[in-house]
């Protein structure tokens, strides 16, 4: 490597910590460049592969001649126009049948009998003990004894073996290293081991079998569309490109200097974004338990002090979201008006409504729900807010939970479940259709009218919602339905933004392992801070706002990844021109 690409490789390690995957990029590079012959300087003293390659001859015909192993079929001459780039002249380009064996897994089983179980004995190796490029012997390891080792005949590991992965992720490459404990292993018939004749080429072909090039190789052999797979007889012919032996040992050491420094940088970067993160999470804590105005402002004034440092990362960008929802339903985002009419008046004004509407057989009469009881207050509402079950404020129904048949024909109407919901919009050309007759009997209970909210109640998209923006005739399915008793009394957006702080909870809970359902009584019987009409209308152009200014702080985090990418990529460039 000449002395401008030291300097370039050297900028690129600079701007590698900025860029959005840049030290992931800087790896491939690293790799990349080895596997040209630009990491190191060539040595015209150095033996070359030309030679390496005849002695190997050389000791495949000695055991081919003692019955070590099979002669193998003569493999094409590599062309010119097969080979991706040019070497250095102490290098070969050479077929992988020409530098190793080849012998398949086990095909006796896929994997050992149940019977076969031992608690010790000879490990069984699988695709889940393939980590970073090793076969790892502490990820839940299966053994049989060793007289039904020897039974095999197939797939029986020695110490610095290759296996290469032929079904599933396809292409994965794994070292097999003998310890004091496990002298080998053996592996089923979804694996292939590549058996080198020079064990020195090992620590080289580790690196070269995680390079782009290779890469490149087994993807273009994958076939299959449900289940990868590779044919084991193409691998013999995946191109190496192979350095003199001296050379190699240079590269390798120059790959793991290299690398340890990758590694410091992710560290470095990791512990950055971490302090970041942990920063910004206990100045928003402070935020939510400010116990006054004052410690309110405090917290503030400390988060527009450190603004730019604490949104550089999108994590922190996320959280803000989520903090100025949790602000504006505890009352803390805009200040109260003494002169608004408090929430109670609004309620009574609500329950006049029900009671109108029940009256006209427009609705059911609700059973009465419990009081609310002081260990459902979770913070002490402002002036003229008022604790309410959302039952009370809203009629919180859900769709048919039938399945009609699809329909074709012009009389035919969508029938949306929560699939349907794509940012925040109903799709309804990804919508089912169906009869007439069948959407009149499910709107007889579950009708949807502008302005009303569809809430998924169910599965991994549990909390995403939809406002109906315009008037259109559906049916829905398997999700809930919030509508109003009169939506002059309420403001439908500080419904909505309260239903996507109400989501946050339950997407939390799915995440974490728990079931994702809620039941329409669990949604009837929550417990909601009502502020004031015109307070809810203050609260709402406050997130607006709040959130317009998440949507820049993103597209600035946006732009300044997209210059630190451009760079980065600009420096590769020259290091590989």
């Amino acid at each position: 490597m000449n002395n401008e690409t030291m300097v370039l490789l050297e900028k690129y390690f600079d701007v590698a910590f900025a860029a959005p995957n840049g030290v992931k990029k800087l790896r491939k590079l690293i790799l990349s460049m080895a596997m040209q012959g630009k990491l190191v300087a060539q040595d015209p003293h150095d033996v070359p592969a030309s030679e390496l390659l005849k002695e190997i001859e050389a000791e495949k015909n000695r055991l081919v001649k003692d019955g070590k192993i099979k002669q193998s079929k003569p493999l094409a001459e590599i062309k010119p126009d097969e080979v991706p780039y040019d070497l250095p002249k102490s290098w070969e380009w050479v077929s992988l049948g020409n530098i190793a064996t080849f012998e398949n897994g086990d095909r006796s089983s896929r994997y050992p009998n149940e019977n076969d179980h031992q608690v010790s004995g000879i490990p069984f190796f699988g695709a889940k003990d393939m980590v970073g490029g090793v076969l790892r012997f502490d990820n839940g390891l299966r053994f049989i004894s060793e007289a039904k080792f020897l039974e095999l005949s197939n797939g029986k590991l020695i110490d610095r073996d290759f296996v290469v992965l032929l079904r599933g992720t396809v292409g994965k490459f794994a070292i097999f290293r003998s310890t004091p404990e496990f002298s080998t292993g053996f592996i089923n018939a979804q694996m292939l081991i590549v058996r080198m004749m020079n064990k020195e080429f090992c620590d080289f072909f580790s690196s070269y079998s995680s390079s782009i090039l290779f890469q490149s190789l087994v993807s273009n052999k994958i076939t299959g569309s449900a289940i990868k797979q590779m044919p084991a007889n193409v691998v013999l012919n995946f191109l190496v490109p192979l350095p003199p032996l001296a050379e190699q040992s240079r590269i390798v050491a120059k790959i793991d200097e290299l690398m340890a420094r990758c590694d410091e940088l992710e560290k470095l970067r990791g512990n950055l974004n971490q302090k970041q993160i942990t920063v910004h999470n206990a100045a928003l804590n402070r935020l939510l338990t400010a116990k006054d105005q004052s410690d309110f402002n405090t917290a503030w004034q400390f988060i527009t002090q450190h603004f730019g440092d604490l949104y550089s990362v999108k994590e922190n960008v996320a959280e803000l979201r989520k903090v100025i929802l949790q602000l504006a339903v505890m009352g803390k985002l805009v200040p109260q008006d003494p002169s608004d009419r408090p929430a109670s008046e609004l309620l009574k004004e609500i329950e006049k409504e029900k009671e109108r509407l029940v009256k006209e057989g427009k609705i059911k009469k609700s059973k009465p729900l419990p009081k609310i009881v002081e260990e459902e207050k979770k913070f002490i509402l402002p002036t003229g807010w008022n604790w309410s079950r959302l039952q009370d404020v809203l009629d919180v129904r859900d769709g048919t939970h039938d399945s009609p048949q699809d329909a074709n024909g012009t009389e035919t109407y969508p029938l949306v479940t929560s699939k349907n919901f794509v940012n925040g919009k109903i799709d309804f050309s990804s919508a089912r259709q169906i009869s007439a007759h069948d959407h009149f009997e499910i709107v007889k209970r579950s009708k949807v009218d502008k302005l009303d909210i569809l809430f998924s109640m169910i599965g991994g998209n549990i909390g995403n919602q939809v406002i109906i923006e315009e008037e259109r005739d559906f049916s829905i399915k398997n999700v809930a339905l919030f509508k109003y008793y009169n939506n002059q009394l309420t403001y439908p957006y500080f419904i909505k933004r309260y239903l996507e702080h109400l989501a946050i909870g339950l997407q939390a809970k799915a995440a974490g392992g728990a079931q994702p359902f809620v039941s329409l009584g669990f949604l009837r019987n929550l417990v909601i801070a009502l502020p004031p009409k015109e307070e809810q209308h203050r609260i709402v152009a406050k997130i607006d706002q709040l959130m317009t200014l998440c949507d820049n702080l993103e597209k600035q985090i946006n732009n300044a990844n997209s210059k630190q990418t451009n760079l980065l990529n600009a420096v590769m460039t020259n290091i590989g021109s």
